[in-house]
């Protein structure tokens, strides 16, 4: 097939008996199917799809190797010329499918791109996933066109046109399948949570492209995993934030200072230098959230945070300037976009502003 369609599936039953009898009628008569790959349900997961939905593909883990590893190891067994990744709590519309699929037939540099996500439950509202496409700020906090911390925009058309990201939603991405095999799949490292933008950010430094399109829209519950209080949830948003920073603040870095004219060893030396710098700001950042929640007593958070730094001092690895360097000289050329300049916190939390636009107007 042309393009693979595959669920990860974890405890999420209920959402595939209701969402995948959508889904594969969506994409009748396309060159594209359908694959499930289970995490190690015990929910009975596996049962309805052997007894409900016998022609859809399964892939049984025994275990639950978390979405990067499952979605890895899954994606080794597929072979298709698109991936697109897609959660099981979400509703897919007619000819969502072939809107994505023409974008990157048409534009060869793309790498990965990603429909506009909206609100299963309040369908005018996007969902916080994703929303519009997803940005990042020169703190390191991701968000979104539509969905700023803490606030979400009413889709009015504002986001309609396709525009370059830094990443989408892997509630709902679509990847080359070879740009995914050469870039190593998801890091591992992550388990889940933050693996998406880690991914597309790592597609940009190596010359491809990431595009919302906006013309394909799916709809998103959101949370059918881990809820929003989650202190699990909290520790992977919190460690996996500092490794994607690590992962590519410093190339990043580096490329702005080779255009700017630095040689390409001193641009790698440099670059690592400044982003380490950064990620230790993020953590003193992160240090004064922990200070919120003990003033608050939420404990189960101020652990979630002690132990996403324990593991991230684990678990990390600056590149080396070698590796910075080498990068520099194969893919000079490259563009990250969706790096906003400026700290979108303060504008979202202090000042109360409600949507991206009002934020960039500070």
């Amino acid at each position: 097939m042309k393009t693979a369609i595959v669920i990860l599936n974890w405890n999420t039953r209920d959402y595939l008996e209701r969402f995948l009898p959508p889904l594969l009628e969506s994409i009748k008569g396309l060159d594209a199917s359908v694959t499930v790959a289970d995490n190690g349900s015990d929910d009975g997961s596996a049962e309805l799809l052997r007894t409900r939905f016998p022609d859809v593909r399964t892939i049984l883990f025994d275990r639950n190797h978390g979405f990067t590893g499952g979605y890895d190891k899954a994606l080794s067994q597929v072979e298709s010329e698109y991936y697109v990744l897609l959660n099981s709590d979400i509703e897919v519309p007619p000819h969502w499918l072939e809107l994505l699929v023409e974008w990157m037939d048409f534009h060869p540099d793309c790498g990965a791109c990603g429909p506009k996500l909206l609100s299963y439950g309040n369908r005018d509202m996007f969902e916080y996933a994703g929303a519009a496409g997803g940005l990042l700020d020169a703190m390191g906090y991701p968000f979104c066109r539509g969905r700023i911390p803490g606030m979400v925009e009413k889709d009015a058309g504002q986001y309609d046109s396709p525009a370059p990201v830094l990443w989408v939603s892997g509630a709902c991405l679509m990847v080359r399948s070879s740009v995914f095999r050469a870039l190593g799949g998801l890091d591992d490292r992550f388990f889940a949570h933050m693996e998406e933008i880690d991914l597309c950010w790592r597609m940009q430094l190596r010359g491809w492209k990431v595009w919302v399109v906006p013309s394909s829209k799916v709809y998103h519950i959101g949370g059918g995993t881990l809820p929003q209080t989650s202190p699990w949830k909290l520790k992977l948003n919190f460690r996996n934030n500092l490794l994607m920073l690590q992962n590519n603040l410093p190339s990043t870095i580096a490329l702005a200072l080779l255009k700017d004219g630095h040689k390409a060893q001193e641009a790698a030396r440099l670059g690592i230098r400044k982003a380490t710098r950064l990620i230790f700001r993020r953590k003193i950042l992160d240090g004064l959230a922990c200070c919120v929640y003990i003033c608050t007593g939420r404990w189960s958070l101020v652990k979630a945070v002690a132990d996403a730094h324990r593991e991230f001092s684990s678990l990390g690895r600056t590149p080396s300037a070698q590796e910075v360097e080498n990068l520099l000289g194969e893919c000079p050329g490259a563009v990250v976009h969706g790096l906003y300049g400026g700290w979108i916190i303060p504008g979202a939390v202090f000042c109360r502003k409600k949507t991206l636009k009002t934020i960039r107007s500070l």
